[in-house]
């Protein structure tokens, strides 16, 4: 057999090509993740808690005798996380190479930064105060106490700033529809088969009310920290300054970073709040698996039409052809999400005895798991933006319906039996010998119920009664969608 001829390597090429849809073809959807959840992301966040807990030991007199900063200085050391850019992200890559680790070239980096800028202080002693500030940076810390506060931050900063807006809009475009088709009638499907009927604005305000709790328990998420030492002891802390109150320190420092202090962990913080937090993303996305599945099949059935003249192609060969693309598109996406969600969720509670580093890796794939969900939203999103109801189908499957009625002609029965009146009995038997396995339609149904010998006000109710009038509260149903 020949050889296949030789093919240009494409990992070679430059600019770089992405191994994954997310920083290839999907870029534009999900790029604003990558100021939370990239790698640089992550330097940027350590070097934010490594500036901070250093202004934090020097504001608070924390080892006596150590040099303070002026507030120029200070400024200046946070301006290093402000202006964050590709030469400070090149500069720790080429001190990571030296170091061989992540959190320590963070540590070396800062350290330089504090030299130059008090070297260049106009202070006589600004060298000597750099060599013993610089002692202070990761003073009494382990990694995990500067990653779990960064993971968390990132996370925080993800979720808050990018997923959680998406996903409002999302569903605030999602509640519109179903205000905008509350009255519209529409055949239901329970079990794929015509059952009562409902409304398409009720059907749509079901989902957008389960998403909208979903997003009241991503809302009230807590993001916790820890800053406790090597196993959660504050053994180097105690030992090195014993008078200074370690607990009230840790606690405001990492309150003071936004987050919420977890007292008690072995050398990792649990992670426990992030289990709960992709659960409940998780738990979103599923619902709004749910939701796709019914708008393609409300499409399929001629419930919905694709507005067309959107610059999309609907198939390589049938010209009639608009495809539920982005419906489908979302599925699948929301299938990976989870699938990372999933694993994030239950691999990250657990950590042999007082730390294995399974979280490290785990936790680079939350960017990721949301890449893949806000990706769905914008999916989703344009989907529904490109869809037009369509009435005249929904009403005439309800005309063709006319069995459904059987339900209500016996319920009207029942109450009247249960109230005395001669003739009701065995309601349900009699409507399904009429209903069940054929079809009926108008003429037959007021044909059944004239002979029914009920009161005249009810039979008159009930002949009036229509599959597309019969859809009880549907329409004021809708306006509990402020209530989730």
């Amino acid at each position: 057999m020949p050889l296949p001829p030789a093919r240009t390597p494409l990992a070679e090429l430059s600019p770089t090509i992405a191994l994954g849809a997310l920083d290839g073809r999907y870029r534009g959807a999900v790029a604003p993740l990558v100021d939370h959840l990239s790698e640089a992301a992550l330097n940027r966040a350590r070097l934010h808690v490594e500036v901070e807990w250093l202004l934090h030991l020097v504001q608070h007199e924390v080892v006596p005798g150590a040099p303070g900063l002026s507030e120029d200085e200070r400024a200046a050391l946070r301006a290093l996380v402000v202006d964050f850019d590709a030469d400070a992200i090149a500069e720790l890559r080429a001190i990571e190479a030296e170091t061989v680790h992540d959190v320590k070239a963070v540590e070396y980096f800062l350290r330089g930064r504090l030299t130059t800028l008090l070297a260049g202080s106009g202070d006589g002693d600004g060298a000597a105060r750099a060599e013993a500030l610089g002692q202070l940076i990761h003073f009494a810390c382990t990694s995990e106490d500067i990653n779990n506060t960064s993971y968390a931050l990132m996370v925080q900063g993800a979720v808050q700033e990018v997923w959680l807006p998406r996903a409002q809009a999302l569903v605030g475009q999602l509640a519109s529809m179903a205000r905008e088709l509350a009255e519209v009638p529409l055949l239901a499907h329970t079990h794929g088969q015509p059952a009562t009927p409902t409304t398409m604005g009720k059907e749509l305000a079901v989902l957008a009310h389960r998403l909208t709790r979903q997003l009241r328990r991503v809302e009230g998420a807590a993001y916790l920290g820890k800053l406790n030492g090597a196993t959660g002891t504050y053994g180097a802390h105690v030992e090195a300054v014993p008078g200074a109150d370690w607990q009230r320190l840790s606690r405001d420092f990492v309150e003071h970073l936004g987050l919420t202090w977890n007292p008690l962990t072995t050398q990792i913080e649990s992670h426990d709040w992030q289990a709960e937090l992709y659960a409940d993303i998780a738990r979103f996305n599923r619902i709004l698996h749910n939701l796709a599945t019914d708008v393609w099949t409300y499409i399929s059935m001629g419930y919905f039409a694709q507005v067309r003249g959107q610059g999309t192609v609907g198939s390589s060969t049938m010209p009639h052809k608009v495809n539920p693309i982005r419906f489908e598109n979302a599925e699948a996406n929301l299938e990976v999400s989870n699938a990372l969600l999933d694993v994030l969720a239950s691999t990250l509670v657990t950590s042999r005895l007082q730390r294995d580093l399974t979280d490290s890796s785990m936790q680079r794939n939350a960017g990721t798991a949301l890449g893949h969900s806000l990706l769905a939203l914008d999916n989703v999103s344009r989907g529904l933006a490109g869809l037009d109801a369509v009435p005249e189908a929904m009403a005439a499957d309800l005309d063709a319906n006319w069995e459904v009625l059987a339900e209500p002609v016996q319920s009207v029965m029942r109450a009247l039996a249960a109230r005395g009146v001669e003739g009701m009995s065995n309601p349900y038997e009699r409507l399904k010998e009429l209903t069940r396995g054929r079809r009926i339609g108008q003429a037959e149904l007021v044909e059944f119920v004239r002979g029914l010998g009920l009161p005249a006000q009810e039979e008159e109710r009930l002949v009036a009664l229509t599959p597309a009038t019969y859809v009880g509260l549907a329409p004021d149903l809708v306006e509990h969608l402020g209530d989730a």
